[in-house]
């Protein structure tokens, strides 16, 4: 595979990198503010289903188109003009908050813009880094992009509580715009290099046919298909914890926007740890062996959120601990995985493609949720949701062949190469 990175390239990435912090810092911010107005408007785990959904829905139907664009047209582009569209909405939204015309359903819109638009921004900035970034560094960015991603997610919901005790949300959503335009200028200083498409020049370039290659590319890389599989697993039962935590919070625990706030830092907490430990440890041995175990302890902490009694927000938080210590540990060893294995003028779409099929299930996961929430309580279904996530883990890990991928081995790794070469050309 083409090398692109060399250290100018690196150098201009972090600049990027840094910007894209604070546009992080402000999207979460903002959607902390949003979700926890809809949980107090409506005190209903339905109406938190149905945000989600749409939040979903609209990744795993644009995301993959995202991909094959990322791939064929400018990346730098395409993250200014997602990033744009998205501080617009934002805009909008705090129009008419301060027109006092927004309602749940003009909310639950504004998110689902938000999702398409970063349906387009995600495979763009995940198809630069390998591109970008040199191959020794892969592992160690991975890791660190964790850490101060962990960060920003501790400050920005206690930010996020903090403001909405001394403003409107309507000014609130000055932060998104803000921070936006905080990240956009690094963004216009950096050259993004452009990746060259190695397929013959006199063929006409087809969107299908891209598609269908880089599902052909997945399903040639050992042990990807099944990683994919326990991944659409997982995300479906996960989903309940993402999408009710704050009518867990709020109405079965009796807490407020600051408790969910606590909360979140414990997980974020764990994060940091997790981020730093990917971070500074340069190697690791039994890379997939200890993607199961890490999944293992995610569904530990998860079954612990579930049995915390009333008030109970330090037993909460322990679970959160846990499961944000595994998930960099989980996403940096996988993501330096495809980064190593995937070419570069297919990165975009590889990623979408991935991205897409992970969360396909998540709409449905998401729909029920809040049915299942009023059918079985709260906690309970966390609970099942978490040993069920136990004996899933086990059984994929016993019963196939992941065990004995290994992509640290110079020879599997040419052999995927040839595989990938033979399907291109």
């Amino acid at each position: 595979m083409e090398e692109l990175a060399n250290k100018n390239s690196f150098r201009s990435y972090m600049y990027f990198w840094s910007g894209q912090l604070f546009s992080l810092f402000g999207s979460m911010v903002v959607y902390f503010v949003i979700i926890w107005w809809v949980t107090e408007e409506t005190q209903s785990p339905v109406f938190l289903s149905i945000g989600s959904f749409f939040f979903i829905i609209c990744q795993v139907i644009f995301m993959p188109i995202a991909g094959v664009l990322a791939d064929r047209l400018n990346r730098k582009v395409i993250i200014v003009v997602a990033d744009s569209l998205q501080a617009v909405a934002t805009l909008i939204l705090l129009v008419l908050f301060q027109m006092n015309l927004a309602n749940v359903w003009i909310v639950i819109i504004f998110i689902s813009l938000r999702s398409i638009f970063q349906a387009f921004h995600l495979p763009a900035v995940n198809s630069i880094i390998p591109a970008m970034v040199p191959k020794e560094h892969l592992s160690r960015i991975n890791g660190i992009n964790f850490l101060f991603t962990g960060v920003v997610q501790i400050i920005a919901p206690l930010t996020g509580a903090t403001l909405m005790i001394l403003f409107p949300i309507n000014t609130i959503l000055w932060v998104d715009v803000i921070t936006f335009l905080i990240a956009l200028i690094p963004l216009l200083l950096i050259k993004i290099p452009s990746v060259e498409n190695n397929e013959e020049k006199g063929e006409k370039k087809s969107f299908v046919r891209e598609f269908k290659l880089g599902i052909k590319t997945i399903k040639v890389i050992p042990g990807l298909v099944t990683i994919i599989f326990l991944s659409m697993l997982l995300n479906f039962l996960i989903r309940p914890f993402d999408t009710l935590m704050p009518y867990y919070i709020n109405v079965f625990h009796g807490g407020s926007a600051t408790h969910l706030a606590i909360v979140l830092v414990f997980f974020q907490g764990g994060m940091i740890c997790g981020a730093l430990l990917t971070s500074v440890k340069k190697t690791w041995n039994n890379k997939m062996k200890v993607i199961f175990v890490c999944i293992f302890i995610l569904m530990t902490g998860y079954g612990i959120i579930a049995l915390a009694p009333p008030g109970g927000y330090i037993v909460i938080g322990i679970g959160g601990v846990a499961m944000g210590l595994t998930l960099p540990i989980i996403n940096a060893l996988y993501q330096t995985f495809i980064q190593t294995v995937v070419p570069a003028d297919m990165m975009g779409r590889i990623t979408s493609i991935d991205n897409s099929l992970s969360m396909s299930i998540s709409p449905i996961a998401t729909l029920l949720s809040g049915p299942f929430a009023e059918m079985f309580g709260v906690g309970n279904l966390f609970l099942y949701c978490a040993i069920l996530g136990m004996i899933v883990t086990i059984l994929i890990w016993n019963f196939t062949s992941i065990k004995t991928v290994d992509y640290d081995n110079k020879s599997e790794l040419e052999m995927i190469t040839d595989s990938i070469n033979s399907i291109k050309y």
